[in-house]
């Protein structure tokens, strides 16, 4: 943690055993009051449609105080910070209410002392270089899902948070879902056998280059919106839509800025397929391809295959073991036998990491310095089965993989496309 707000903090809590202040008890100020020492000081990086619930549910925990916001979208920026200054005035009953500050680069958010986390909700080809300066300006770090636009991305940012000792929640929140955590405790229990296949139902790979150029609306820094990337594209209101618009933004379909709905949904089922085979520090060793309409097979070393089928539909994660079935999706939870769904699992009573709050899982992880539910390292992992995935439907061709290694079994084409160019003042 930043050592000057650690002993800031100690100070505060210490009391009369090492300064002549008295320090009033949190109980005599109220049930559920929590001392202005006690808050954990949040920036927001990026300000958009997924930043604006982010904000929501991280107001909502009373150890959390949001004190600054950035985007290079003005009108955004300005929306983002008057909504948490109208929560915060609710919150204190101070109509006047004006402490969540507006920066328009991010890098002023990473160079303020006083804040302990940030919170990124930017475009995916943005994760990496935020998170690296974050981990080495000190900030603990959420990040949102997928964790990475590349593999060497995200190995950088696994590097960079450990170097610098940072707690770090990737926003893959499904794992602190009841449903999800129930088909996992299933699965890992061998309440349905060994698990052989397992198929996972989300949107395919990216798509190239298709939109038209458009004038950028007034303020928005269109050259801070690209970033790292060194392939120029022209501003379109697809990428980064008006306040009013009633649709989500598609940079995430073109590989300039993502990786389709392979990385998209991709980032939510493969990590609870990752997760549910104890996978989350490993991966597959083979990549089969056939045919795009058909999918792709992963092999793990175990022999479980883990089916991709790009289709339209709902997004969910099917377990098939020799005993048994297990199906997940939001809000939905079935088995075969279908009384398996009603097993009980009392506390400590699985391996499985139970969290039922992702946001309140990660402070509670600043506050222990423990990895939260979704560590770095197994966002990671779950983007670089993504991100693999994207390359053997590229090259349209099956491939070998070493998770230890990270790289392709001798194949130095499927190897280049693990990293991109980056403009040298994003690198990572």
């Amino acid at each position: 943690m930043n050592v000057s707000r650690l002993n800031r903090r100690d100070f505060l809590k210490a009391g009369a055993a090492i300064s002549s202040f008295m320090i009033v008890p949190r109980h005599v100020l109220g049930k559920g009051f929590t001392a202005p020492s006690d808050k954990i000081v949040f920036g927001f990086i990026g300000c958009g449609r997924q930043a604006n619930g982010l904000r929501n549910r991280f107001i909502a925990l009373p150890e959390v105080q949001v004190t600054a916001a950035s985007d290079v979208y003005p009108v955004k920026l300005e929306t983002f910070v008057a909504a948490a200054n109208k929560s915060y005035a609710e919150k204190t009953g101070k109509a006047d209410y004006n402490a969540t500050k507006a920066h328009s680069d991010f890098r002023q958010i990473l160079s303020d002392k006083d804040i302990d986390a940030v919170v990124i909700a930017s475009p995916d080809h943005w994760h990496a270089s935020m998170a690296v300066l974050a981990a080495k300006a000190g900030k603990d770090i959420y990040c949102e899902k997928p964790l990475s636009l590349t593999v060497r991305e995200g190995r950088a940012m696994v590097d960079a948070t450990r170097k610098h000792n940072r707690v770090f929640q990737t926003g893959s929140m499904q794992r602190s879902s009841p449903e999800f955590t129930k088909a996992v405790q299933l699965v890992r229990s061998g309440a349905i056998g060994k698990v052989e296949k397992v198929y996972v139902n989300v949107g395919g790979p990216p798509k190239p280059w298709d939109l038209q150029a458009e004038t950028p609306p007034v303020g928005l820094d269109w050259n801070m919106w690209m970033g790292p990337n060194t392939v120029e594209r022209p501003y379109n209101n697809q990428l980064a839509p008006a306040m009013d618009a009633k649709f989500w933004p598609t940079w995430r379909n073109y590989d300039e800025f993502g990786g389709g709905g392979m990385t998209d949904w991709g980032a939510h089922m493969f990590d609870i397929a990752q997760w549910g085979l104890n996978m989350d520090s490993s991966g597959p060793v083979e990549l089969i391809y056939s045919d795009p309409q058909k999918g792709l097979v992963y092999k793990y070393a175990n022999g479980t295959e883990v089916i991709h089928r790009p289709m339209e539909g709902k997004q969910h994660c099917h377990f098939v073991g020799t005993e048994g079935e297990v199906f997940v999706a939001r809000g939905e939870l079935k088995t075969t036998p279908e009384p398996l769904k009603d097993k009980a699992f009392p506390e400590g009573a699985s391996d499985v990491y139970v969290s039922t709050n992702h946001y309140q899982d990660f402070i509670d992880a600043i506050r222990s310095r423990k990895p939260p539910i979704c560590d770095v390292e197994v966002g990671h992992r779950t983007a670089s089965v993504c991100n693999i995935g994207n390359i053997a439907y590229r090259l349209g061709r099956s491939l070998k993989w070493d998770p230890q290694k990270e790289n392709f079994v001798k194949d130095k084409e499927a190897d280049k496309l693990l990293g991109r160019a980056m403009q040298k003042e994003w690198r990572v």
